[in-house]
Parts: structure tokens; sequence; C-alpha cells
């Protein structure tokens, strides 16, 4: 029985409802956008833009993020079987989806992701996940950045009235007509010239890890 669901829920049916059910849900949220309007002026001046959040905190930005589609954004998903599902609904909010990870097929993921941003000068990125720990930054991020030039975003969301679920990344689910806010941080350039890989990426950790919710 278990083995015919999870059949199920990896179909393009299910994926589809999936995606109907993800945005009348975040149609309850009480959505308040902060400081959106400084990044999207980098990309109007043609810049590069790597949006940057928490595994905890990405639900909750699905249904807005479709907005972005305009910019033929990226975002490099796994490709285990969870990564099928979040990589077709992503696909149907418009944004392209180069699959792999650490563990498998990441190094073509990756130049996919990097030959991506070079083109459309935008993408983003989840920080820690797929698998965590939660709060680590991977290298992922440093490396699209040195490699395309782009300017790290980081973005939170915060809501008045959640769930957190035990998982290793304690995901975050804001409940019904909650009030949800998604705030986007001061760009972050980082100094390519004078610091090394590893100072970068514990400099981005320590920037952003204010925003994670440990609970």
């Amino acid at each position: 029985m278990l083995k015919k669901l999870k059949f199920i829920i990896y179909t393009r049916p299910f994926i589809f409802f999936a995606y109907y059910l993800i945005r009348f849900y975040s149609l309850t949220f009480r959505l308040k956008v902060e400081n959106e309007a400084q990044w999207q002026r980098l990309l109007d001046e043609n810049k590069t833009v790597l949006l940057c959040t928490w595994h905890q905190q990405f639900f909750s930005a699905i249904r807005h993020f479709k907005t972005y589609a305009r910019f033929n954004p990226g975002l490099m998903i796994s490709q285990s079987r969870d990564g099928d599902l979040i990589s077709g609904v992503a696909n149907r909010t418009g944004w392209h989806t180069p699959r792999g990870s650490s563990s498998r097929g990441g190094k073509q993921a990756m130049g996919a992701m990097i030959d991506h941003i070079n083109t459309y000068r935008f993408g983003a990125h989840i920080l820690d996940g797929p698998r965590g720990p939660i709060g680590k930054v991977k290298p992922g991020a440093i490396k699209m950045a040195l490699e395309t030039g782009a300017i790290i975003v980081p973005f939170y969301v915060v809501a008045d009235n959640a769930w957190f679920f035990n998982s290793w990344d304690r995901f975050m689910l804001p409940r019904p007509f909650s009030r949800v806010t998604l705030s986007f941080g001061n760009p972050i350039h980082l100094d390519t010239e004078k610091l090394p890989f590893e100072t970068l990426r514990l400099e981005l950790e320590k920037q952003m890890t204010p925003g994670l919710h440990l609970v």
C-alpha cells in the first residue's frame, strides 16, 4: 500500500494537483513583501542576481515567485524522488530546474545552473539543501556567484502563526490565514579578490543565520 502511494505521489497528475494545492493554500496567507524593488533594480541595471534562502522557508515563497517567471529564473533541484515533485511544481511556476546534488549529478547540474545564470542573469538557491544540516551554507551558492559574478540577495520568511515540522530543516508551514512576511535583505557583493572560498562561505553563513528559525 505504501509503495503504491509513493508511486502516485510522483506521477504527473499528482504534481499538477500539488501545484494548485500550494497555490490555493498560499492564497490564505496575508502576504507582505518587503524590499523587493531594490534587487529588481539590479536586474534593470543588467546586473546578475542570485536569491538565496534556507530550506526551512522556501515553501512560503512559491506562489509569489511565479511573478518572477518573466525573468527566466533558474533553480537547482536534487535528483531525488522528492526533487521530482519539487521540480514539477517549480516548472509550472515558470522556473527552470537543472537537476543534481552533491551526491548525484551535481557537477552537471551545477554547470547547467551556471550556464543558465550567465545567460539570463537570474537564479535562486537553497543554501542548506537538500539534506542539511540546517543552517550550514553549502559551497554551491559561492561557486555560482564566483562563476557568474552574481550579487547574492538573501530572503527570509516570517509567519505570525506556523507549524514547524520535526525534520532536519525544521520545515516551516504557515497556518492558514496567518500573516506572512517575505523580506529581501541587502545585496551581498562577494570580495572575490581578497578572501578565500571558505571565508566567503562562512561570511555568507554568518550573515544569513539570524534569519533562520531555530525552534
